[in-house]
């Protein structure tokens, strides 16, 4: 934990400067603190601007610095043109969930069990790994219609939606959302994935199968590029 908190400190008030962006190093730790709080959330411009007391443009500026270092990830929204009202901004999440846990001051499993950030997580956890094992045409997105029908992680293969997923840190009833099956349906997606932390693979309802995070890795390495 010290050293993560050593590390961020070093980063905003040194490596930033010495990476060529010549930006405010205590506004930016700021605006990491406030992403940290906001991880898996869409990305609201407006919004942060105005905690941090600096214009849109600014704060676009300073997320595309974070996601230049890799310090954030950017999970884009999918379109389709199915008359449907879409989310449109993206998802936001810090790349590495240990500076996650320790800019909450997430200390213990047990701590992070507890804490509301703990599904968000598990979110951001898993979509960094499937991230780095996608065949280069394999891209990442996420799908939400402003009625409330989501995919997690909707993987697009040379732009067209292939295999979605329902990210899921809930053991004892992992089972997806009807809204999960309804927008699979209407993107026509067979491939139908849970991922949850647990070790078994099972069939569930609607054609889906739960998976354990390596299994799901390694499906995906078998893909062809």
């Amino acid at each position: 934990m010290e050293w993560r908190r050593d590390y961020l400190s070093c980063f905003f008030e040194r490596d930033l400067r010495m990476l060529g962006f010549d930006l405010n190093p205590e506004r930016m730790r700021r605006m990491f603190s406030m992403l940290a709080h906001l991880h898996g959330q869409t990305w609201n411009a407006s919004q942060v601007g105005r905690s941090l007391d600096v214009g849109i443009h600014t704060a676009n500026r300073y997320l595309d610095a974070l996601e230049q270092t890799y310090l954030i990830r950017r999970l884009p929204p999918y379109f389709a043109n199915l008359g449907k009202r879409l989310r449109k901004a993206p998802k936001v999440y810090l790349a590495d969930s240990g500076l996650l846990h320790a800019v909450l001051g997430i200390q213990t499993y047990d701590d992070l069990l507890l804490n509301p950030v703990a599904g968000f997580s598990w979110e951001g956890f898993v979509i960094q790994q499937v991230a780095a094992s996608l065949p280069p045409s394999w891209e990442s997105a996420y799908w939400r219609t402003h009625g409330g029908a989501e995919i997690d992680l909707l993987l697009l293969r040379s732009g067209q939606p292939g295999i979605g997923i329902e990210i899921k840190l809930n053991t004892s009833d992992p089972r997806p959302r009807r809204g999960f099956h309804e927008s699979c349906a209407e993107l026509h997606i067979d491939r139908r994935w849970v991922v949850y932390p647990g070790d078994k693979i099972l069939p569930l309802a609607n054609g889906c199968e739960l998976l354990p995070l390596p299994e799901l890795i390694a499906r995906l390495e078998k893909e062809t590029p």
